[in-house]
């Protein structure tokens, strides 16, 4: 456990090479990092001026049965180390979170469903990343794969709009999407591309239980045109209204209940 400085300074954070993660904020996010106990929590802080909640009842218990530092602080204090508007005045520092290979992601493991990925082609805004991992991880996706470069990655934005869905989903960084498709096509993946142009809707799919990639394209340009033409099937949200589109978090959340809704009509 990392004790606050002399100067009682927010824990040095560390180069992130990765995924990031290492400053949580907002309660329910450091309500799941505690549970979870994916990953080492270094320390607490929580605003002096705080009312009484049972989310802070749990993280206090959560952190003492881990051995984890808690510490009150000044209102100013902590909102002047938050990274967000609203950190609910609650931050944990923790240790990045852990990476894994794309191999891991698609490896069936016995008592598990079959492979439900969700690759991001390029997804840049970190409220939209984060609001779309919380719906992924509600609808029962394994596993997330997020390009190296030219994309958001695990930013404190992302963690308290997943409100601890990071916590519970595998994710690997890859060194390009093309690429990992054509990867995932070769274990077995179907990929399916989503895209407001496509000719296909999404209610057309039979996925059935097969292992199954949901890529989704950067806002505004969407997919990149090697990632679709990858792709095994590229489909789009059907939409009766006068708008043209939906933003990546609320299409990508769409797509993955309506992949969920499938599997389990297989299931059942």
């Amino acid at each position: 456990m990392a004790a606050v400085g002399a100067h009682g300074r927010a824990p040095r954070r560390t180069a992130t090479t990765g995924l990031g993660g290492e400053q949580v904020e907002g309660r329910q996010a450091v309500r799941e990092l505690l549970l979870a106990n994916r990953r080492a929590t270094r320390e607490i802080w929580l605003a002096s001026d705080l009312d009484p909640a049972p989310v802070l009842d749990d993280i206090r218990e959560l952190a003492a049965d881990a051995r984890v530092v808690v510490k009150e602080v000044g209102r100013g204090k902590l909102d002047a180390a938050a990274r967000t508007d609203a950190p609910q005045g609650v931050i944990a520092f923790a240790r990045p979170l852990p990476d894994v290979s794309l191999d891991e992601l698609v490896t069936a493991r016995r008592n598990r469903a079959n492979p439900f990925l969700l690759v991001s082609d390029g997804i840049t805004d970190p409220g939209n990343l984060g609001a779309l991992l919380r719906s992924a991880e509600c609808a029962g996706v394994t596993g997330v794969v997020l390009p190296r470069h030219r994309a958001v990655h695990i930013t404190p934005t992302v963690t308290k709009a997943a409100a601890g869905a990071i916590e519970h989903l595998p994710m690997a960084v890859v060194g390009g999407i093309p690429t990992a498709i054509r990867d995932l096509q070769k274990a077995g993946v179907q990929v399916v591309g989503l895209d407001e142009r496509a000719s296909r809707t999404i209610w057309d799919l039979q996925l059935a239980d097969t292992p199954v990639a949901l890529v989704l394209g950067a806002e505004g340009p969407g997919l990149s045109r090697l990632a679709r033409d990858r792709c095994d099937e590229v489909v789009r949200i059907p939409m009766d209204g006068r708008l043209a589109s939906l933003n990546v978090a609320t299409a990508g959340a769409l797509a993955c209940f309506e992949v969920a809704r499938g599997r389990h009509r297989t299931a059942t």
